[in-house]
């Protein structure tokens, strides 16, 4: 076991310690890659990690067993096809001394089927999701996890700029997409998602990037994402061809007055929920709260969606080293939509940053 590993594990039993639990059982994704570096492959066969109070122990599908042996060496309880799970079940419960565990936190991204499995076994423990184990653990990057989401906003910020000179009258949406998606593999990085939404398509937050034509005084909201060594990248950015539509100027700003309040009310010990008012505080006092029809931001990492939400019921306490995304916009059925979107981690003395590119419209062709 590598000492990431360990001293991840170390840390996780920490959390269940402080918050109670007495077993954690995660599933293959999000949580187990973070946890272990990896994560075997994820059908329906049941295949979860156990984590106790002093042993860690896998119920893994037989077939699954030599392709991961590789990476760990926690304990396997293997079951086949024509045994089915029970024995290997009950075998790796024993291992990690679960039946005296008097509260287990679940992994609320596992398979349901795999979840009831352990509710039937352990009938008598109380039952929680992991945000308060794995997942506050997850919230909070180190170093090494910055340096990683530092490089994908940078090759992002530079897809972006592909993006803007891919602008012109004529151009579809979904030809713009092509030139961001193509940008990602000449810098070692994959395309994730690309929401290209022109003129009035600017007005759907999440607009299926289409065949619609650009066309002067367009304006464009461009909303990208990629991936690299396990992390990602997003942010959203507009264009605009030619001279902008008539208001764009006035929502333009006050989009980027409510980003600039939402880093101002980002601090460690500040509630998600305060940030989120904070931004749609500064649109609705301009007369433009009812079309700010979404959250203010979501956690980035190792999910492009992960916590910390900041909506405008999260009593998520922000504390340093969280990476979200602040990203406000105005929506304007059939006219344009404008959504500004930065990630940022928190420090002692607020947001940084991750993207380097301005907030300010690209026009092009001017």
């Amino acid at each position: 076991m590598n000492m990431e590993v360990a001293g991840r594990l170390t840390a996780l039993r920490r959390k269940m310690a402080e918050t109670g639990a007495d077993l954690v059982a995660i599933g293959p994704g999000a949580h187990m890659q973070w946890l272990l570096g990896f994560h075997p492959h994820a059908d329906e066969r049941p295949c979860m990690l156990f984590v106790g109070a002093e042993r860690e122990a896998f119920l893994m599908p037989a077939l699954n067993v030599e392709g991961t042996r590789e990476n760990t060496d926690i304990a396997f309880h293997a079951w086949s096809d024509d045994e089915g799970p029970a024995a290997a079940l009950a075998d790796a419960l024993a291992d990690v001394d679960a039946a005296k565990a008097r509260r287990i936190a679940l992994d609320e991204t596992m398979r349901a089927d795999f979840a009831l499995l352990m509710v039937d076994a352990l009938p008598a423990a109380a039952r929680s999701f992991t945000a308060d184990t794995i997942g506050a653990l997850r919230m909070r990057k180190d170093a090494g996890e910055y340096r990683l989401i530092k490089e994908n906003a940078q090759i992002n910020d530079r897809a972006m700029l592909a993006a803007f000179a891919a602008v012109r009258p004529g151009v579809t949406e979904l030809e713009i997409a092509e030139v961001v998606r193509n940008h990602y593999p000449t810098e070692g990085a994959k395309a994730v998602f690309t929401i290209i939404g022109s003129g009035p398509n600017g007005a759907y937050p999440h607009h299926a990037t289409g065949s619609r034509k650009l066309r002067d005084g367009d304006a464009i909201v461009i909303d990208i994402g990629g991936t690299k060594d396990g992390f990602f990248s997003d942010m959203t950015r507009m264009a605009a061809v030619g001279r902008p539509p008539d208001g764009y100027e006035e929502v333009h700003a006050i989009v980027d007055a409510a980003v600039e309040a939402a880093l101002k009310a980002a601090r460690p010990g500040v509630q998600a929920k305060a940030v989120d008012a904070a931004a749609r505080g500064v649109i609705t006092d301009a007369g433009y709260g009812d079309y700010f029809v979404h959250r203010t931001g979501h956690g980035l990492g190792i999910e492009v969606h992960e916590p910390p939400y900041l909506t405008s019921v999260s009593d998520t306490v922000l504390e340093t080293g969280m990476v979200f995304s602040i990203e406000p916009g105005i929506y304007i059925p059939g006219r344009f939509g404008i959504r500004l979107e930065e990630i940022v981690i928190l420090r002692e003395d607020g947001p940084e940053i991750f993207s380097e590119l301005p907030r300010s419209v690209h026009l092009a062709g001017r």
